[in-house]
Order: C-alpha cells, then sequence, then structure tokens
C-alpha cells in the first residue's frame, strides 16, 4: 500500500531485530466455511451450524426480549468486535492483503490465529464441532498457502477429549503441513442434575491439568513428538462471574486472564511441566499482569503450606490444649470464662480440625516442589505469555529486579489485528515501543518481546519452525546461542 511511512515502520527500521506478532486474527469468510464444511459433513451440517451460530449461547442473547435476557442471565455478547476500518477488515480477511502490508505495520513475520475458530472449539455437540472444526483447518491452510514466508496459520485443535486432540493435530500437521496449534485451556463439561433437577450450575470448568475428566498427558507427548508448542485462547466470557446481560466490557475485561490463569495453575500443580519439562504453552490475549501474580503466589503459598510447614506451624496436634485454656481464661471477656469448662479438649471452630489423610496433605507431590527453585524451574521456561500493544503492565513481567529469584517472564507481542483492539492495525508496533520510549523496558526486554521469547517458544519445540520463513536466519542465530548458553 502507497502512502506516507508508518510509525510502526519506522520504528522498525532503526531495531536490529526483526518483529515476530504472535496473535493476528484473521476473520473468516463464512460462505467459504459453509462450502468447506458442505464437503466434510454434507449440507445438513452446515444447517446445524448456522442454527447453533443464531440461537446457541454464543449469540442467542439477540433472539430474546430484554426481560428473557436478564431472566435468564444471558450473557450480552461481543457487539462490533471486529476491525472497525475498511482496509483493516479486508487484511484480516485476505491473507494476500495482509502479507502485503507486513511492512507498514513494523511486522517481519505474524502467527495468524481464527476468530469464528474460538466459539467453534466451544461447541457441545461433538460431531458438529469436529466437522466444523475440520472444515476450519482445510479452509485455512488453503487461505495461507504460499504466505508462510512471512504469514503461519494455526490448527484449530479440539479439546474435549485428548483422543479428538490427537486425531485432529495429527491430520493437521501431516495432511495440512501446520506447524502451530490453538486449543482451548478450559473444558466446560455440562453437569447432570440428580432426580429433582437440583443443581448449582449448569457446567463445571476442566483444566486439563488436574482433576479433570481425562488424562491429557497423551496430547502433551502428542505435542512433544510432532513439535508442536500448544497455546490456549480460551475465553471465560459466560462464567458465572460473566454473566452480564447488558455490559459486554464486563464480561469481556481480565476473562482470558482467568481462564488462562485456570488451565496454568492446574499445568503446574497437576506435574505437566514436571513431567514434560521440554513442553512450551502459550497462553495467548491474557497479558502477564496474572502471571506475575500467580507465580508469586504460588512461592507464597509453598512457603507456609509445603508438607513440612504444614506439620511445623499449622498442625492442630501441636497446641498445647492446657495452654491454650489458660490464656483464653486469663484474657477472655466473661462470656469466655463462663464456658472454660466446656472448652477442654476442643478447637474452635471445630470444623478447622476435622481429621486429615495423610495422603491428602502433600498437595505439592504431582509437581515434587523440594525448593522455591523448583517452582521457578517448572513456571518460567515452559509458559508463554501474549500480551497487546497497549498494556501497560508488560513491565512487570521483565522486572527482576522485584520479581522472586530475579526472574524475567517470556512475555511476547500478540496485535490481535482483526480485532476491535486494534483501531489501527500500522500504530501496533509503535504503541508497544512506547514502553521502551517511557523507559519501562529496555532495548534488550523489547528485543525478547517482539522477538526472542517467541522464537524460544515455538523454536524450542521445533528447532525448523522457523525454517523458509524470512527470519530463518536469525531465528537459528538465537536457537543457536540457547544450546550454547544451555
Amino acid at each position: 500500500m502507497s502512502g506516507p511511512k508508518s510509525d510502526s515502520a519506522t520504528i522498525r527500521e532503526r531495531l536490529d531485530h526483526p518483529v515476530i506478532d504472535n496473535d493476528g486474527h484473521m476473520i473468516e469468510i463464512e460462505p467459504v466455511l459453509y462450502e468447506y464444511l458442505s464437503e466434510v459433513a454434507g449440507p445438513g451440517m452446515v444447517d446445524r451450524y448456522k442454527a447453533l451460530m443464531k440461537d446457541g449461547r454464543f449469540w442467542g442473547w439477540y433472539n430474546r426480549s430484554r426481560d428473557e435476557v436478564r431472566e435468564q442471565r444471558i450473557k450480552r455478547p461481543p457487539h462490533w468486535a471486529l476491525a472497525g476500518n475498511t482496509v483493516d477488515r479486508a487484511t484480516a480477511m485476505v491473507p494476500r492483503l495482509w502479507r502485503d502490508r507486513m511492512d507498514e505495520f513494523g511486522v517481519d513475520f505474524t502467527i495468524v490465529y481464527p476468530t469464528l475458530g474460538l466459539h467453534t472449539l466451544a461447541i457441545a455437540d461433538d460431531e458438529l464441532r469436529l466437522s466444523v472444526v475440520r472444515a476450519n483447518n482445510l479452509m485455512n491452510a488453503d487461505a495461507f498457502r504460499g504466505h508462510e514466508d512471512r504469514i503461519m496459520t494455526v490448527a484449530t485443535v479440539p479439546m474435549h477429549t485428548p483422543d479428538e486432540a490427537i486425531a485432529e493435530l495429527e491430520f493437521a500437521v501431516h495432511e495440512l503441513g501446520m506447524k502451530a496449534m490453538m486449543m482451548e485451556g478450559v473444558v466446560r463439561r455440562p453437569i447432570e442434575t440428580d432426580a429433582d433437577g437440583a443443581v448449582a450450575a449448569s457446567f463445571w470448568l476442566d483444566p486439563l491439568g488436574m482433576d479433570g475428566l481425562y488424562d491429557y498427558d497423551p496430547l502433551w507427548a502428542k505435542c512433544l513428538e510432532l513439535k508442536v508448542a500448544p497455546t490456549t485462547h480460551s475465553h471465560g466470557m459466560g462464567w458465572p462471574n460473566r454473566t452480564s446481560p447488558s455490559n459486554f466490557n464486563y464480561n469481556h475485561i481480565h476473562n482470558f486472564a482467568e481462564s488462562s490463569e485456570a488451565c496454568c495453575k492446574a499445568m503446574f500443580f497437576g506435574g505437566v511441566t514436571r513431567r514434560f519439562p521440554d513442553l512450551k504453552i502459550g497462553f495467548l490475549e491474557c497479558g502477564v499482569a496474572w502471571a506475575v501474580s500467580l507465580y508469586h503466589d504460588i512461592i507464597e503459598h509453598w512457603e507456609k503450606r509445603n508438607r513440612v510447614a504444614l506439620e511445623r506451624d499449622l498442625n492442630p496436634a501441636n497446641i498445647d490444649q492446657d495452654a491454650l485454656l489458660a490464656l483464653l481464661s486469663e484474657h477472655g471477656h466473661d462470656r469466655v470464662k463462663a464456658k472454660a469448662n466446656e472448652l477442654a479438649g476442643y478447637m474452635n471452630p471445630a470444623f478447622w480440625n476435622n481429621p486429615e489423610n495423610e495422603a491428602d496433605l502433600d498437595e505439592w507431590a504431582n509437581c515434587a516442589i523440594e525448593t522455591e527453585e523448583d517452582i521457578r524451574d517448572l513456571f518460567i521456561p515452559n509458559f508463554y505469555f501474549g500480551c497487546e500493544a497497549d498494556d501497560r503492565c508488560i513491565a512487570w513481567a521483565f522486572e527482576d529486579r522485584v520479581n522472586e529469584m530475579d526472574v524475567k517472564f517470556n512475555a511476547m507481542l500478540g496485535s490481535d489485528i482483526g480485532h476491535w483492539d486494534v483501531q489501527d492495525a500500522t500504530k501496533v508496533l509503535a504503541e508497544s515501543y512506547e514502553l521502551v520510549e517511557d523507559g519501562l523496558l529496555s532495548h534488550d526486554d523489547f528485543r525478547d518481546f517482539t522477538f526472542t521469547n517467541a522464537v524460544k517458544m515455538h523454536g524450542g519445540m521445533n528447532p525448523d519452525f522457523f525454517k523458509g520463513t524470512v527470519i530463518e536466519a536469525e531465528a537459528k542465530a538465537v536457537l543457536s546461542e540457547r544450546r550454547i548458553a544451555a
């Protein structure tokens, strides 16, 4: 596209490293998707898909009266959620135009995620979900074929069972040549009501790493075998605390972060990163602030609630009952003193003193934590976090002076081009560079944020991930540096 050079293009010229956009978003052209879906599963499946999109839990809000919306707590869904100017809208729809504009964006290489695909992963109907996912993957592979040197699309991988995930991932890698994937990090599972229909909620949240319906270890092993880093794009829209019938912003703020945190915690406490130390897991469109907080919260909980500390500091059996009674009698008010005889042998409140099984007390057993350094080593190298350009909290990821054990988190630039978050696609890099101009990130931090960390995640799983791209040499140099350092 001709015209004055964009601020982002100017900034890119000053950088001594490439820029990777880890999370652009295509806008699927639905009539084309319908064609693929019909070829995969027949025209009847197209009708089922259209009916779900119109009346299902995503956009059923529009087909209800406002009284029904409030009574049934139907969440206000995304609205006016796509790129709002003509050129950016077309860019997200047509890969050739996107590729032509990348220098204008100041971006060397982009990994593109679906938009409708975000919703198709959550379809409860097994046959419909698998059919739509397959159609999506075929359509997107065809659309981006020939542009892989600068734009790469990802496989949409359904997660309701590990078997369906493995089957689609193998198809995407072996048949379509895809190198990256998008999955749900939290799966909504239905709750069956009892005979009286009594139930607290209609679904529960399965975060995959622990306490779930299935063992997903075979999938993580398959990711390592196929050299594909699992990346999540889970949303929390419609969760019990995100069901405002009137305010999309209320439902949306932090929804990706909350869902990502649920999955990340489960991966850690479930021992996934202990059993699969080479697995790199990406959490996208969620920022990194929650991860900084989670990391420190895990450390603080371990300090006080590891098995040794529990026994030493918190076991009720350590309480000297006679001394406790004497102190209560001496210092308590009249009503406490009047009950002194009843307090003998009593732990108040009683429900804090329920008997515990030894096997239930070590909640760190799956991840085998023995030191704080274990927490660092099972968290920092394995988890990666996609952040949008206007996120000021990115700076927290690189504050090694504050972060425990001087760590920096693997924050990565994810533009979200194609969605409402980006008002002008030519300003994304310039907006993120404000963190450098404001003294919040060093140039080295910015290099990691916009380039190195993405190479570590994808290239760390697959050394050939960037082969044939315009940044092949630079990515290879990063991976070689890391091997030498190791």
